[in-house]
């Protein structure tokens, strides 16, 4: 299977190109040519299988340039018990209707282990596949979750250097002493004065500007991207939906062929736009319903049809969705709108920060979507609704997800098993858990860990009780402005 870009002008690559390169070269995303089917058949095969396995199956119907042993061997690792406490993405029932995939047990505490873990990975093979021999200098722009999760997927891999650039007020305190620490020869943290969007829009200007690239290049390197961006952060994404499909009729929760809808947090739209990619192989999905919090730009979107981000920025207790330019809603207007229409979209929304779709599009999306949004009052009640009535923990994003889950079914009567991806371990928010457990605050941080912990009887991952004692390595931080700067002159660091 080859891969197009978004935007129609970039010819057709391999799979494994299309990981090594991350961004097509006229700055869209890169996508399959057809998206590959499930059958019934593929499926009973699939509910038999270890987590490991049902990874490698997808996969190989769209990295068709890998071998099935490859990537077998690859998940087997990626997704071993010690790297995944208690198994990749375990499923918890929330009362009648709702299924908690929780996707925070890997090392980093956060869902963005499922991909990047597998994704080092991947990107190795790519590396010789393809025959390069440079360097691959990866840059990660993150809100929170995926810096951590890509500095620990990447650290010591051969071949590879990684900068990530975190917004300086953007972050938890744990997500930034999590970065912070990072060990690694390889690796590179450096904090931003502004929000994750001009992190975004930084990285994706060094990745367009030719001069940096042959500066690059002179050196023995070639940019590459970790974030979702790169359809080998995507794609393992699918695989969890699929999984969690299967478990729901392995437990007899469902029967096969029976629909279900998905509710996922969502800010670079990459999370949930997996969700629709496994409906379109065939995965029995109906509603999927996006969640964002404040910072609503998706649900506006597909509520009227309009993206603009010419709005107030704010930063919330669920910083991963404090973002305004959702990368990967260009792959949604290519599968449904075509390169065309998508590339005068793009155009619109760099000038102007702004579009409308037209009808038909609208329609097709409302097909699939729907957009609710929780505000911070709601997210701090439906912790502490959660807690009290099912003595189940939420951190701050998986809340915002819950509430609209539960609005929707109020607002709709479908009464489908909903299955909502938790993103994260509560812990890398305890303080904000903390008072919404309390209505109290707390200074330490890490006092809010221990104090969570005795309220609800649970035990801190001991990723993030570790972390009092880490070094901190990383305390630098610069203008957006300087990002180039600062990557160009850090080759040697």
């Amino acid at each position: 299977m080859e891969y197009i870009s978004t935007r129609g002008n970039n010819g057709k690559v391999s799979a494994a190109q299309a990981i090594k390169q991350g961004l097509a070269d006229d700055g869209g995303l890169f996508m399959p040519e057809s998206i590959p089917q499930l059958t019934v058949f593929s499926m009973e095969k699939l509910i038999g299988m270890t987590y490991p396995q049902r990874a490698a199956s997808i996969m190989s119907m769209y990295l068709t340039d890998y071998t099935y042993e490859e990537l077998l061997a690859d998940c087997e690792k990626a997704y071993a018990p010690d790297r995944f406490i208690g198994g990749a993405c375990p499923i918890s029932e929330l009362g009648k209707d709702l299924r908690i995939l929780e996707l925070w047990h890997g090392p980093t505490c956060a869902f963005k282990d499922m991909a990047l873990q597998i994704m080092p990975r991947l990107l190795s093979r790519a590396l010789d596949k393809t025959g390069e021999e440079r360097t691959a200098y990866i840059l990660v722009a993150t809100s929170g979750d995926t810096g951590k999760a890509a500095l620990d997927g990447y650290a010591d891999v051969n071949k590879t250097r990684i900068t990530v650039f975190y917004p300086l007020d953007g972050v938890s305190r744990i997500q930034k002493l999590q970065m912070a620490t990072q060990s690694g020869e390889n690796v590179d943290v450096c904090a931003i004065h502004g929000n994750f969007d001009d992190a975004q829009t930084g990285v994706k200007k060094i990745f367009g500007d030719k001069e940096a690239q042959k500066e690059l290049n002179d050196k023995g390197f070639f940019f590459s991207s970790a974030n979702s961006i790169n359809w080998g952060r995507l794609v393992p994404q699918v695989v969890y939906y699929v999984s969690a499909y299967c478990e729901l009729v392995k437990k007899g929760d469902i029967k096969l062929g029976e629909k279900v809808n998905v509710c996922v947090p969502t800010g670079n739209f990459g999370n949930i736009f997996a969700a629709y990619l496994a409906k379109q192989m065939g995965l029995p999905l109906a509603k999927l319903v996006c969640a964002s919090n404040v910072n609503n730009i998706l649900t506006d979107f597909l509520r009227t049809g309009t993206y603009d981000r010419n709005r107030a920025f704010h930063t919330t207790m669920s910083p991963s969705m404090d973002i305004l330019i959702s990368s990967n809603l260009e792959r949604l207007l290519y599968l449904l709108g075509g390169s065309e229409k998508t590339a005068a979209y793009m155009k619109q929304l760099n000038e102007t920060g702004c579009y409308t779709i037209d009808e038909e599009l609208k329609k097709r999306i409302d097909d699939s979507f729907v957009g609710y949004y929780c505000d911070e009052k709601g997210t701090s009640e439906t912790i502490r609704s959660s807690f009290e009535t099912y003595h189940y923990l939420h951190d701050t994003h998986t809340a915002v997800a819950v509430k609209a889950a539960e609005d929707y079914i109020r607002e709709t009567g479908d009464h489908r098993r909903m299955i909502v991806a938790s993103t994260a371990s509560p812990y890398k928010f305890a303080s904000s858990v903390y008072t919404a457990l309390t209505d109290k605050t707390l200074d330490d941080e890490f006092e809010c860990l221990e104090q969570v912990s005795a309220i609800s009887g649970t035990e801190i991952p001991r990723p993030l009780a570790e972390l009092s004692q880490k070094a901190v390595r990383f305390n630098q931080a610069v203008d957006a402005a300087s990002m180039k700067n600062y990557v160009l002159g850090g080759i040697g660091r």
